[in-house]
């Protein structure tokens, strides 16, 4: 085996392919006659060997296990209960609880069957879509009060071929007014959404029994959990660009949502990072070789959406991306010009400044020390070069460096960090704790490995904050939870991602699997699974934690805890946490940035809960002017805040934007920032006081 810990921690989920769209059409197709080879009936019995004696959990295969792998199946290929009838899942009930007993038998028919069905559906529902757009936009009724139900992950099956037709009638009626309400005229409408079927149509026609056997061995084996994959030869050859796309790539973790490509993570310093025009959540639907013409990818399979962006160094491809900042029905988008490069070390080095702050009429000057990631150059290590970089030995140098600049105390910012390195996460905890566990691996058979800085002494000492957020992942977890552990740093920010397993990749007769084998513990003997650490004192999150993170994955294992590796020490942060909320509380509420985050997420709250879409122009409209109303007034508030002229309407940013200057911004400018080094202050200042006392 060889084994893969998994830094970059968002791990892509490899599920296959939400193919097209489909209703009743049984005529020959060229999908009737694929079946299951011998080689795959191996492999899926191997699949059942390996997951049996090897994963962590070691669920059994029964009965229980069988209705997960159905339900996810159904989910995998129609989330949206928009293709399969109810006569269908009818039919397929009977195998509910026989799927740990096909798959132990390497009996297969099963999961082909109900994908072929699929497959008949998604075509006669694009054949339906093209003939309601072959009939002309224009004759579309937008005046009738109709409505459409948006959320349909638990709405009932539809019963007749009608129903489904009616559902698809206004499915294609809100495709066309998205994109009018977008600017597009009706030309430009009927072609788009013509091409786009007809693709999908053509598509369908490529199927292989090697991605019907993928998308049903993957449910499978993530029914064990998220991060535990099957990967076809295909997919295994290419796994780690897959992954994260950041050997020559654009330096994005990219993730299968619906019909559509979400972004889950940017690499830090990566290309796609870089333009600072691209997101978490943010949704790709085109991709496009540089100046070429822009292929539409909604309805694509994630590993051909890859294959796409993928490319040779130096080339530029653009991305129509609907940014996740946009309400749920604006399809607005806007093209990201992206050169293609494999992301360098030196990029993602750790980096140091100093925030000046005054308070209570006082100037401090605190260290800032931004990790982007944990890593290690094995290369120059192995090599014996005295000179190799790693986070530890370029966080000890800064330090050092802070420390004649005689600071005051040192905020580390962990924003966005993915992890990397299990290592450097263990050698970057000893240079803040006399000495003692790190963090702690429990294996599938209940053993615990402990790994520990065994050299007495702290390098630095002195007061210290940790800021991290959502995307602050893995060994940042890991390093998070062993400085709140030792109550070395008060730890600032947002619930963090919640990755907290350990992969291996076996090679199979025919692909790989990517299962998990192990957990990582706290030395406080908590996981830092699915839970990630939560911060002492909280900022609004700027990302949806609905959206992004372990517990937004399906069958995400739990949080649990095992024996603790230290015995608790008096916390000196605990008498001071409450004094210490409510002035950030007071601050916070008078500070442009937050408020306008945290009004912000208020309105995206308030739009995500809204289930159904109106049909009819005029209150759609409305209803689109009303949210840019809304976001305009808060950009508005917060630029007036700042001293700024308010703008007229909402900035429509453009391919230009790349050119601009890189952000040159000040630490004092970044209100995170700044208001973890005031907390920092304020708990000085109580300690302090407290100590005089």
């Amino acid at each position: 085996m060889k084994h893969f810990f998994s830094g970059s921690a968002l791990a892509l989920c490899i599920g296959i392919g939400l193919l097209p769209l489909s209703t009743n059409t049984f005529a020959a197709n060229s999908w009737d006659k694929l079946q299951p080879d011998r080689d795959e009936v191996i492999a899926s019995l191997n699949v059942v060997e390996l997951l049996k004696r090897h994963h962590y959990s070691k669920p059994p295969l029964d009965d229980a296990r069988s209705v997960i792998i159905y339900d996810s199946y159904l989910k995998l290929l129609d989330p949206s209960r928009s293709y399969f009838m109810a006569s269908d899942i009818a039919e397929f009930d009977k195998w509910k609880t026989q799927f740990d007993d096909f798959l132990k038998s390497g009996d297969l028919n099963a999961g082909f069957t109900i994908y072929k069905r699929y497959l008949d559906r998604v075509k006669a529902r694009l054949d339906f879509a093209l003939a309601e757009l072959n009939k002309g936009v224009d004759k579309i009724d937008f005046t009738a009060k109709e409505t459409l139900l948006i959320d349909r992950k638990d709405a009932p099956w539809l019963k007749s071929t009608a129903e489904l037709n009616d559902l698809w009638r206004k499915r294609v009626k809100d495709e066309v007014l998205r994109q009018k309400i977008a600017g597009k005229d009706s030309k430009q409408i009927q072609e788009t959404l013509i091409k786009r079927y007809k693709n999908q149509l053509a598509r369908l026609d490529q199927t292989r029994a090697e991605d019907i056997f993928q998308a049903y061995i993957n449910t499978f084996a993530m029914s064990y959990d998220p991060h535990t994959n099957y990967l076809s030869p295909d997919n295994a050859e290419n796994f780690d660009i897959n992954m994260s796309l950041s050997l020559e790539g654009i330096g994005a973790v990219l993730q299968s949502d619906n019909d559509q490509v979400k972004v889950v993570r940017l690499v830090p310093a990566g290309p796609a990072d870089k333009t600072k025009m691209v997101a978490p959540a943010d949704k790709i639907i085109g991709v496009a070789q540089g100046n070429k013409e822009m292929v539409d990818v909604v309805g694509w399979r994630l590993d051909e959406v890859v294959k796409l962006i993928r490319g040779p160094k130096g080339t530029v491809v653009r991305l129509e991306v609907i940014p996740a900042s946009n309400a749920p029905n604006d399809q607005t988008s806007k093209i990201v010009p992206i050169t293609r490069e494999a992301v360098k070390l030196e990029d993602q080095a750790v980096k140091k400044s100093v925030l000046n702050l005054k308070q209570d009429g006082k100037d401090y000057k605190l260290g800032v020390i931004e990790i982007p990631a944990f890593y290690l150059d094995f290369k120059a290590f192995r090599a014996g070069d005295p000179d190799y970089k790693s986070t530890t030995r370029d966080v000890k140098k800064l330090l050092t460096e802070l420390q004649k600049d005689k600071v005051d105390g040192v905020v580390i910012d962990l924003r966005n960090n993915g992890g990397g390195s299990l290592q450097e996460a263990t050698e970057l905890t000893s240079l803040f704790i006399d000495k003692g566990p790190t963090v702690l691996v429990r294996n599938a058979d209940g053993r615990v490995d402990v790994l520990e800085d065994e050299n007495p002494g702290a390098f630095y000492k002195g007061p210290m904050v940790l800021l991290v957020n959502r995307l602050s992942a893995s060994a940042s977890e890991i390093f998070a939870g062993a400085m709140q552990d030792y109550h070395r740093a008060l730890i600032i920010g947002g619930q963090t991602f919640g990755k907290g397993t350990v992969q291996t990749i076996q090679p199979l007769n025919h692909g790989e699997l990517k299962l998990t084998l192990a957990k990582f513990y706290r030395v406080s003997g908590q996981s830092t699974q699915h839970q990630g650490v939560l911060p002492d004192i909280d900022y609004p999150s700027i990302i949806d934690t609905k959206e992004i993170g372990e517990s937004a994955l399906p069958e995400a294992m739990p949080w649990d805890t095992i024996k603790p590796a230290i015995k608790p020490a008096v916390d000196p942060f605990k008498p001071y946490i409450t004094q210490l909320k409510s002035e950030h509380d007071a601050r916070s509420a008078k500070d442009a940035e937050f408020v306008f985050i945290r009004d912000k997420l208020a309105l995206a709250q308030k739009l995500m809960d809204e289930k159904t879409v109106s049909l009819n122009e005029v209150e759609r409209r409305a209803q689109h002017t009303d949210i840019e109303a809304k976001q305009l007034a808060m950009e508005n508030i917060r630029r007036k805040a700042k001293g700024e002229e308010p703008l007229k309407e909402l900035k429509k940013e453009d391919e230009d934007a790349i050119a601009a200057e890189p952000d040159k911004t000040k630490p004092e400018d970044d209100a995170y920032l700044s208001e973890a080094g005031r907390i920092l202050l304020d708990y000085l200042k109580l300690n302090t006081a407290v100590a005089k006392h």
